[in-house]
């Protein structure tokens, strides 16, 4: 007996967007206010113990919620799904997006908790790590603003009303 699978969704869950643009925001902050963890973390490596100022303590929270927001994220996509990508699209582009949309997913996982690991452990090569992630990470979030805004103005596919 086969089980019948279910419609994609054509948007994503109030929940889903609320998520997203929470992640945004945190993500936003983190790169542009909250960034400068190399000076604390050095001192922490030289100390040999974690060093707590203000920066930390923000950046380490902000972490944290983004792993959680994350967690919850993935938690809502495989109780509601996703909707499926425009038909228009080129094969090309939908295999893409899936495997950006993945690698994101991940590194909303893994820069976290490389940074719990760096800043905790006081392991250089893991907060090395962590810096090449969110750089990837920021590669990623380009791509993906670039291609909403090929799908908004260029195929007029008006992916962007799914996330409003």
């Amino acid at each position: 007996m086969t089980q019948a699978t279910a419609a994609a969704p054509i948007a994503y869950t109030s929940g889903q967007k609320i998520l997203h643009w929470a992640v945004v925001v945190l993500i936003a902050a983190q790169w542009l206010i909250f960034d400068s963890m190399g000076r604390p973390f050095h001192a922490s490596m030289d100390a040999g113990a974690p060093v707590w100022s203000t920066i930390p303590v923000i950046h380490l929270g902000i972490g944290v919620a983004v792993l959680a927001l994350a967690l919850a994220r993935l938690g809502l996509r495989a109780r509601h799904g996703a909707p499926e990508a425009p038909d228009d699209e080129p094969e090309l582009f939908r295999t893409a997006s899936k495997w950006a949309h993945r690698a994101m997913y991940a590194l909303l996982l893994l820069m976290p908790l490389s940074g719990l690991v760096a800043w905790f452990g006081l392991v250089g090569s893991v907060a090395e790590a962590h810096e090449i992630m969110m750089n990837l990470l920021l590669a990623l979030i380009a791509a993906h603003v670039a291609a909403v805004l090929v799908h908004q103005f260029v195929w007029k596919t008006d992916l962007l009303q799914r996330m409003k």
